[in-house]
């Protein structure tokens, strides 16, 4: 890529990135989302959560690692479980690093 392919890059990027966060300040009044649309985007957060963490417990040793043995796996589903019964968030990731360290150091 040459300098200028870069600098054109950035700037695009720029607008990109303005346009999209301050749309809504600049119509936000006079544009309303449907109800469908703003409950789907309720769950965009955890969309987003998942999609972080997912792949980082299923990946372990260099490839995709869905098993038992699998340490990350297994504190992620512990954490779950006691969010589920819970609902502590300090709790879970408590839970979830204690499984995780004593999985690691046992096996």
């Amino acid at each position: 890529m040459s300098t200028l392919e870069i600098w054109l890059t950035i700037f695009g990027m720029t607008i990109v990135t303005i346009v999209t966060r301050a749309l809504f300040l600049m119509v936000g009044d006079r544009l309303t989302l449907p109800m469908r649309v703003r409950h789907a985007l309720r769950f965009a957060p955890a969309a987003a959560l998942a999609a972080i963490v997912l792949p980082d417990l299923l990946w372990y040793h260099g490839g995709f690692d869905a098993s038992w043995t699998n340490p990350r796996l297994m504190a992620g589903i512990a954490a779950a479980a006691f969010y589920v019964a819970t609902r502590r968030m300090l709790g879970m990731i408590l839970v979830g690093m204690g499984v995780y360290t004593v999985l690691r150091l046992w096996g």
